[in-house]
């Protein structure tokens, strides 16, 4: 093959491997602008959650707590300086050989020898007299690396970052579920705390009769009483018909609008003001009534 074959063949190898990354870099950029859409759109759902939130916070009272904040860092400690010597090393003597003598070599300078790319450490190894290496210098104090370096962060640190498409997932879904909660917040708020899941005809009827019921059982207690010549005919006569019927209506009436009206709401909540009123003053008289019937007048 010549020379130009062999040029052309390259240059068809570098345009196709130029369209490839032309791809690669068009994938990229498209799947990046999906990336910060995706993140605009949570960004605008989670502000307008926030406000949604303060709303619902004023509505019903609740001050939201204040944020301090995240804790910023004072800023990385800052070494004062690598280790200095007190001073120069000194010389104990010159060196005796134990081994048979060496052969002559250049002439080495005398001082501590440091080999090239190596650490010197406060602690670590120290030459008393002229030294020559015969190789790298392995440090055996406490400074010695024992294998590479790893990271600052610490061990099972990653170096980059989890995947953002990932993360934008998570993040969609703690949002929807927000959402679903914040609509149950607001569906639970629009019912009254007083039988939430009752109609408001079935909860105004239970408060009515519960609250005659009461009015029944002081009806009780002054007969008891009038027995015991404490209280008189007329008292309990006048208790019976129309005293403790008309407590009993009011009592049901304050208690509705107590404890029947939602948290979220400005409206009045029903009453069945009619409705009360025939319970109560039905119903204290004919308990009186039954009484009188069946302890009374029966052998």
């Amino acid at each position: 093959m010549s020379t130009f074959d062999e040029y052309a063949a390259l240059a068809r190898q570098l345009a196709a491997h130029r369209r490839e990354n032309d791809r690669d870099a068009a994938a990229e950029a498209a799947h990046r602008r999906a990336l910060h859409g995706t993140l605009d759109q949570l960004g605008h759902r989670l502000t307008a959650q926030g406000h949604r939130l303060d709303q619902l916070g004023q509505a019903l009272g609740v001050t939201p707590p204040t944020a301090s904040g995240p804790p910023t860092a004072s800023g990385p400690p800052t070494a004062s300086g690598p280790p200095t010597a007190s001073g120069p090393p000194t010389a104990s003597g010159p060196p005796t050989a134990s081994g048979p003598p060496t052969a002559p070599g250049p002439h080495v300078a005398p001082g501590p020898h440091v080999a090239p790319g190596s650490e010197v450490a406060s602690g670590s190894h120290v030459a008393s007299g002229p030294h020559v290496a015969s190789g790298p210098l392995v440090a055996s104090g406490p400074h010695a690396a024992s294998g590479p370096s790893t990271s600052a962060a610490g061990p099972g640190v990653p170096a980059s970052g989890g995947e953002p498409a990932g993360a934008l997932a998570e993040a969609h879904r703690l949002t929807d579920e927000a959402d679903r909660l914040v609509a149950h917040t607001e569906a639970v708020a629009h019912r009254p705390p007083l039988l939430p899941t009752w109609s408001p005809p079935a909860r105004a009827l239970i408060v009515y009769v519960g609250c005659a019921l009461a009015g029944v059982v002081l009806m009780l207690a002054m007969v008891v009483a009038s027995d015991l010549a404490v209280v008189g005919l007329g008292a309990l006569y006048a208790a019976t018909c129309a005293g403790l019927p008309v407590l009993s209506f009011l009592a049901g009436y304050l208690v509705l609008g107590r404890w029947g009206r939602p948290a979220l709401g400005t409206e009045a909540p029903p009453r069945f003001a009619p409705l009360g009123f025939v319970i109560c003053a039905l119903l204290v008289p004919l308990a009186y009534c039954a009484y009188l019937l069946v302890f009374r007048l029966l052998p």
